[in-house]
């Protein structure tokens, strides 16, 4: 019954379409057209796609970048006060904190001091140069001076002992004299042609001569020994004003090396000063730049050590876009090249620039940068940071902030 009722189903539907009249052939010219008008446009569609798609290059993987300065202690102490809380809004050279001033304050104290004293040092040595000069100019004086009396005297002492010695060789002659006229009357007296007080007067004449001669002799040798003395004394003066000659120089210098020592004694303790001022400066902490605070890591009573970081402050006014482009997207990536840049947090675009291009791949700056030569190597496409600036970008509330993700698309055309 089914096989028949089936049967009789598709004759019925054959003769329906057998009865049908025929449709005129101008349809199918319609369909054709349309058909092609349709393709057309597709194929236009795609074009314009494509040169669209082409017309840029854009990625996600980006973010807004700032400045962020830390501010640190550059003296270690005990924190005194703390005028900032977190995320709050610094002008530049506002007062952030103050470290206790008391012990730098003694330190500055105890230079000041030391200053003074050497300085007082410096002063009282000053005047050594010229009175040493002086003195040395007035023993060589006195030494030249005392050579020229030794010399004088010297002559004086040759003077006398030649005159000793003529005056010696006078009275020998007399007592030769004196002598040959003893002989003569002592033969005189024994043929009794003189009288004997004659005689006796001739002895007495030739012993006083005798006499004079020994004395005149013993005259001689005091004047050559004056001579000697003379001389010694001479040689020990002309050593003297040698030596004073000598040795000016030197003490004079030996007194510029110490007044040197006193003035540069004195430099060392000004740099001591300043250091000490400067520690005292530094235990007011101030804001390096206009931003947020952030990273806030001081409170009263704590201690902190030199190079401590204490908290940081966020410039909000100078910031830009780093975006991490694939290095097969940067071959008609130009600097100065328009890009749009779209803030997710705020769902808005915004308009900029391409500044700069980078000089090597993040990889290369990472802490451990790939080394392929060293073993198995796998290519992977590299990212590099180009950096975009806002164009004409103010905020008077300041609504960006470094780290927050956007997406920058560069125009090529």
């Amino acid at each position: 019954m089914a096989q028949r009722d089936t049967l009789e189903i598709e004759e019925s539907s054959l003769r329906d379409e057998i009865e049908q009249p025929v449709k005129p052939h101008g349809r199918s010219w319609i369909r054709l057209i349309v058909g092609g008008i349709l393709l057309l446009a597709l194929a236009a569609g795609a074009w314009f796609l494509w040169q669209y798609l082409s017309s840029y290059e854009s990625t996600d993987d980006a973010q807004i970048d700032g400045h962020i300065y830390p501010v640190s202690a550059r003296i270690g102490g005990t924190i005194k006060a703390v005028y900032i809380e977190e995320n709050q809004h610094v002008k530049a050279g506002q007062l952030l904190a103050e470290i206790d001033p008391a012990d730098y304050q003694t330190a500055l104290d105890s230079a000041e001091a030391a200053v003074a004293e050497t300085a007082g040092e410096a002063a009282a040595a000053n005047p050594s140069v010229p009175i040493t000069q002086t003195n040395t100019s007035t023993t060589i004086a006195t030494s030249q001076a005392d050579v020229a009396a030794a010399q004088a005297a010297l002559r004086a002492a040759r003077q006398d002992r030649d005159a000793a010695i003529a005056k010696q060789k006078q009275a020998e002659a007399d007592n030769a004299v004196a002598q040959s006229d003893l002989a003569r009357y002592a033969a005189l007296v024994q043929k009794q042609e003189i009288s004997q007080q004659q005689y006796d007067r001739q002895v007495a004449t030739a012993k006083a001569a005798e006499e004079n001669v020994v004395w005149n002799q013993a005259t001689v040798t005091a004047a050559a020994q004056q001579v000697d003395q003379a001389e010694a004394r001479l040689r020990h003066a002309e050593s003297v004003a040698a030596a004073a000659t000598s040795n000016a120089r030197q003490q004079v210098e030996i007194q510029r090396a110490t007044v040197q020592q006193k003035n540069a004694s004195v430099g060392e303790k000004q740099a001591q000063l300043e250091q000490a001022r400067l520690n005292l400066s530094y235990t007011k902490i101030f804001a390096p730049a206009d931003g947020v605070v952030g990273r806030k890591n001081l409170e009263i009573g704590m201690r902190v050590q030199t190079g401590q970081e204490l908290l940081a402050v966020v410039q909000l006014k100078d910031i830009w876009v780093t975006a991490n482009f694939k290095e097969t997207q940067l071959r008609k990536v130009r600097p100065g090249q328009r890009v749009t840049i779209h803030v997710d947090t705020y769902d808005q675009d915004y308009e900029g620039y391409i500044e700069s291009m980078p000089g090597a791949t993040g990889a290369q700056f990472s802490l451990l940068p790939p080394e392929n030569s060293t073993g198995n190597y796998v290519k992977v496409v590299q990212r590099l940071p180009v950096r975009i600036r806002f164009k004409g970008y103010w905020s008077p509330d300041e609504r960006l902030r470094p780290g927050e993700s956007v997406e920058a698309k560069v125009w090529l055309k």
